[in-house]
Formats: structure tokens, sequence, C-alpha cells
């Protein structure tokens, strides 16, 4: 009995130890994705290819535990890397994966984090929906009072501000922004204030607040190598200084500028060279360096061609990783619907058979009723044929009928005419001959007038005797 209650309590003890070991796991990888999307977002600005890497760690990670929360904030980070990284197509897929995660585990400030990321990549291609993202984010800030939200938009709304020439609206946004980062000792973001108000007070013609604004920038940002922002900066410096016709500052802040151009990536580098390439050109051209202003134009023009390309590249390997993304969406859609399609189909090849059959005997049915009726009409054709055939037979009986009665008629023409003219040579012979012996003398007048007469009765007789015959109804011709 006693080892029975010792294996009990040894089991308790060891499953209770699995799960204390277990939940220790967990927690400890939670931790992890936690560390590395932090340390990814703290990298946005320095290095933000590091920061896709981490995100990319942290998401694996929060995949396999199944840790939605984890999800959603990796692929929030991934996003942003991926943004400061020059790719927008790439992050807003991150942006609309992280929103969906969010959504699916009802966290609002996170939705809100999110809708600030998608209005930033709005920025600069459409104000109108950067500010809409920015104020469905702002009201949820709100309603819990994130500082630090609202101070990252209210700086993002500046710069909406800013490209819209709102000056004042500009201004009004990065001063709170300015004044919330200070109280959260955001080093960073203040950073980003300064560069900003430097621009507002550059575009204002207010250069010596400009100045000023931009080189407290550029000091801070060098001492935490902030490499992308001093570039910014002093892009901005350079417009004030040329503008001011001081060339040698200038010339000092784009050669410091080109050199920190050369730490970033090399897409956002590309684009850096380009825009100094520019202000070169602007200051040879102030300068009326003419010669060295248009070398400037030439390989501005060369490095367009190739940036052409590349840009190009990017943008068909962006849809093509688009593409593949779909493809695989669409994939697991149909491999969850497989079952009810399939359903579908053996039903609509079942009907689509009984449509065949139905219209196989209906076609069955009406060639019977066709073919009966061609039968009647055939039995109807050779009776018609059948009384052709006798009136035919019937109408040439007659026709030898009549031929053979006209051809009577004329042999009985042709014997009544030679006997018309033999009965008739006669009188008219004697006539002739009367006609012949009055002219001599040798017959006397009256006499010969007699014989004449007699002879025109005679031919009278004759010719009425004739008439008679041809109009009796047995002996006469047609």
């Amino acid at each position: 009995m006693k080892k029975i209650y010792a294996l009990f309590i040894f089991i308790i003890f060891t499953t209770t130890v699995y799960g204390y070991n277990n939940k220790e796991v967990t927690s400890k990888d939670t931790s992890e994705v936690i560390a590395l999307n932090k340390s990814g977002y703290a990298n946005r600005f320095t290095n933000p290819r590091e920061t896709v890497i981490d995100a990319d760690r942290a998401l694996k990670i929060a995949l396999n535990l199944k840790y939605t929360a984890g999800v959603a904030e990796s692929y929030r980070i991934k996003g942003i890397g991926q943004y400061y990284l020059n790719k927008p197509d790439s992050a807003y897929n991150s942006y609309f994966s992280a929103l969906e995660a969010f959504k699916k585990i009802n966290d609002e400030r996170g939705i809100a984090k999110v809708y600030n990321n998608i209005g930033n990549l709005y920025q600069t291609v459409d104000y109108d929906n950067a500010l809409k993202f920015f104020n469905q984010a702002e009201a949820i800030a709100t309603k819990y009072g994130d500082k630090k939200l609202i101070a990252s938009l209210q700086l993002n709304k500046g710069n909406i501000y800013n490209r819209q020439n709102r000056y004042s609206n500009a201004l009004a946004s990065y001063n709170k922004s300015s004044e919330l980062f200070k109280q959260l000792k955001d080093s960073v973001n203040l950073i980003q204030c300064l560069e900003n108000l430097g621009d507002i007070y550059y575009k204002l013609r207010n250069y010596n607040k400009a100045e000023e604004l931009l080189l407290e920038a550029n000091a801070k940002a060098k001492r935490m190598d902030m490499n992308a922002s001093i570039v910014a900066i002093n892009m901005t410096l350079t417009d004030i200084y040329i503008a001011q016709n001081k060339f040698a500052n200038a010339e000092k802040y784009i050669d410091e500028g080109e050199t920190y151009s050369m730490l970033i990536d090399s897409a956002k580098n590309n684009k850096n060279i380009y825009e100094y390439k520019h202000s070169r050109y602007e200051l040879e051209r102030k300068r009326k360096n003419y010669e060295k202003a248009l070398s400037q134009l030439i390989e501005i023009y060369q490095r367009d061609s190739v940036n052409y390309k590349a840009i190009e590249s990017t943008r068909l390997n962006l849809l093509q990783t688009e593409q593949e993304r779909t493809n695989q969406a669409a994939q697991v859609q149909a491999n969850e619907e497989k079952s009810r399609i399939k359903f579908w189909s053996v039903t609509l090849v079942a009907a689509l058979l009984l449509i065949v059959v139905g219209l196989l005997v209906t076609n069955v049915r009406r060639k019977a009723v066709t073919n009966l009726k061609l039968q009647e009409l055939n039995e109807e054709v050779s009776r018609q044929k059948d009384n052709l055939d006798r009136i035919n037979h019937h109408l040439e009986e007659i026709i030898d009928e009549r031929t053979k009665d006209l051809q009577a008629k004329n042999r009985k023409l042709s014997e009544y005419s030679s006997y018309l003219s033999h009965q008739i040579r006669g009188p008219i012979a004697t006539l002739k001959g009367l006609m012949n012996l009055e002219n001599e003398g040798l017959v006397d007048k009256s006499e010969c007038i007699d014989l004449m007469g007699k002879c025109v009765s005679e031919i009278d007789d004759k010719i009425i005797e004739m008439s008679d015959m041809l109009h009796d109804t047995d002996h006469g011709a047609v």
C-alpha cells in the first residue's frame, strides 16, 4: 500500500514539475519575442535592415507559440523596418497582417499604432488618406491617454500639414509633439521634431531660427548615431546656406551629408546621393560656376537612368512577392473549401446529367412524332402520285381516241375534196367548151346560154351537196 501511495505522489510531483517547466519555457519565449521587437524598433532609424531581421525572428517564435499579440507586434515592427528601407508595398502587407492579428484579440491600442503606421505610408502620396488614419489612431490614443502615441501622431500630422503648405497648422502640431516627447524623455523623436520645425522655419524664410533648430538637431543626431536623420537635416541646412549665399557652409554640409549617406542602406543611399547631387547643382549654379553645374546635371541624368532600372526591378520583385502571397492565401482558402467544392461539383454534374437525359428523352419523342408525320406525308404523296398516274393514263386514252378521230375525219375530208373536185371539174370543162364554141360562133347564143345555165346550176347543186356533207355531224370534218 505504501508503494502505491509513493508512486501516486511521484506522478503528481513530476507532473507539477513538468507543468512548471513548460510555463517557464513559454514565459521565456514570449519575453524573447517582446525583446526582439523592442530591439528592432530601436534600430529603425540607424539600421532598419536589422529591424526587419529582429521582427522576423520574433514572428517565427510567436507563430510557434500561437502568441497572437506577439505575432501582431512582430508584423508591425517588420513593416516599420520595411518602411525605412523604402519598401512601401512590403510594409503595407506587414501592417495589414498586424492589423488583422490585433483585431483578432481586440487590441485597440495595437490597432491605433498600426493606423499610425499606415498613415505614414500615405504621407507622401495621399494626404487625405494619411490624415484619416492618423485621426482614427488619435481617437483611440486619446481614449486610453496614450501620450507616446499622441505625440507620434501630432508629429506625423505636422508632416502632412507641412506638405500641404499649411505652416501654421504644422507648427502647432510639431510644438504639441515636442512638448509630449520632452515629457516622455524621448530623445529620438525630439530630434525629429527639431528637424521638422527647422524645415518649417526655412520655408517661412526665418533662416536664423531654422539654422538654430537644425544645428541642434544635427548635434543630437550625431551623438545617437542617427545617420538617416543627419542626412535629412543636412539637406535642409544646405538649402538654407544656398539661399543665403553662404556657399562654404553649404558645401561643408553637402560633403558631410554624402558621407553619412554612405552609412545608410543602399536603396535609400541612392535617393540621398541623387538629392545631394541636385543640391551641388544648385550650389554651383548659384555660384555661376556653370561648367560644374552642367557636370552635376549630367551625373543626375545618368543616375536617373540607372535608378529607373533598379526601381523597376524592385517594383517587379515586390509585385512577384505580393502575387506569391496572394497565391498562398488563395491556396489556403481553396483547401478549406475543398469538400464543399467537391459536393457542389458532384451535385452540379448530377444535375447536368439529369438535364442531358431529359433533353435526350424529349429529343427522341420529338423525332418519333416527326417520323410519324413524315410517314403520313409519304402516304399522302403516294396517293397523290397514284391519282396523277390514273389521270395521265386517262388523258392518254382520250388523246389516242381524239387522234384516231382526227385521222378518220382528215381521210374523209381528203375523200370529199377529191370527190368534189371530180364532180365540179366536169361542169366547168363544159362551160369552158361552150365559151370557146360561142367565141368561134359555132353555137347559137341562146342555146349556149341555156347550156351554161345548166352547168352553173349543176355546179351550184354540187356545192350545196358538198356543204351539206360537211355540216353533217356523221360525215363532216373538224
